[in-house]
């Protein structure tokens, strides 16, 4: 963090966005996840996000959500909050669904540093959780890797862009729920648009389901042996998007093993073993195993934040100060 000054520097989404890049994004989730998953020992304070439940906001049908999530790391020497809201709904009205903003703090003195836009960095570190998880779970090999994707939104865009970071792919699958939106988003990422769920799954090494569906569209019968999922959508603890089934005969890692038993509906309506933080598998306290499938359950978590936040402010103070 910098030294005292009492400035607040205030970043837009496209500040943002020209200051991160995605490969430094998935090197400080990854350390963060690590440190997250140690415990006390790791330095982190995290607590579950809570969140607020808006019924039929004006104008609207549906719910809307308001979350708060901080976040303290002594070890990355950052406290930081954000606060976001997800309203669902708002697709139909052409608004965006999520929208947050992040506070950074000096943990030294707690005076504000930076107020930046914080829908780039959910949209970046989220996919940078997954490619972490997909890199510990699935060994690079000389093999191109077919990759299916399940929605067409800024998830399904970020996904991509994460982990191509780690991987080459021969094929790229989306879908999604009306085929204009699947080959829109399949026309930028270079790949195909398909037009069930199951023909981007069958056959894919790796599968992202990031959609608002509120009951399965990824079913067992659907995934070969030796597939990893990264479960990104349902974060809602009534809400569903992988075929139960298929939750219990998978080894199923999370980002957080307390957030995932309150809000994660993926496993508390199927009931599924978690076997591992994957930042327990990144620092060492567990070994991995992958067989048969490998399900990442994500729901996000302030630490990430955090640390991409701190990442943002540095990168902007180190062009700043630039002659």
């Amino acid at each position: 963090m910098a030294d005292h000054d009492s400035r607040i520097v205030s970043l837009s989404a496209q500040q943002v966005r020209d200051l991160l890049c995605m490969k430094d994004v998935i090197r400080v989730v990854e350390s963060g996840l690590a440190n997250f998953s140690k415990g006390p020992d790791g330095g982190v304070v995290q607590p579950v996000r809570s969140v607020v439940k808006i019924d039929k906001p004006d104008g609207q049908t549906g719910q809307g959500f308001f979350g708060v999530m901080p976040a303290y790391s002594a070890d990355d020497n950052i406290l930081a909050c954000k606060i976001v809201s997800f309203y669902p709904g708002n697709a139909k009205y052409k608004k965006a669904t999520h929208m947050a903003n992040i506070m950074v703090y000096d943990p030294k003195y707690g005076e504000l540093k930076a107020i930046m836009d914080g829908e780039v960095i959910t949209a970046m570190r989220t996919a940078a959780a997954s490619a972490v998880a997909t890199k510990w779970l699935v060994p690079k090999t000389e093999e191109k890797l077919v990759l299916g994707i399940l929605g067409a939104g800024v998830q399904a865009r970020s996904h991509y862009e994460a982990l191509k970071v780690i991987y080459d792919f021969s094929e790229v699958r989306v879908w999604s729920l009306t085929m204009e939106s699947a080959m829109k988003c399949a026309d930028e990422l270079g790949g195909v648009a398909c037009l069930t769920a199951e023909d981007v799954v069958r056959g894919a090494d790796i599968v992202v389901t990031a959609t608002f569906a509120q009951t399965p569209i990824l079913k067992k019968i659907w995934v070969k042996p030796g597939a990893h999922i990264n479960a990104v959508g349902a974060c809602r603890a009534d809400w569903s998007e992988v075929d139960p089934e298929l939750m219990r005969d998978s080894v199923v890692y999370v980002d957080s093993k307390e957030a995932a038993m309150k809000e994660a509906g993926d496993i508390i309506i199927s009931k599924a073993d978690i076997y591992a933080e994957i930042g327990e598998i990144v620092n060492g306290s567990k070994e991995v195993k992958t067989d048969p499938i490998t399900v990442f359950k994500s729901l996000g978590l302030g630490i990430e934040d955090a640390v991409t936040g701190k990442l943002a402010y540095e990168m902007y103070l180190a062009k700043s100060t630039k002659p």
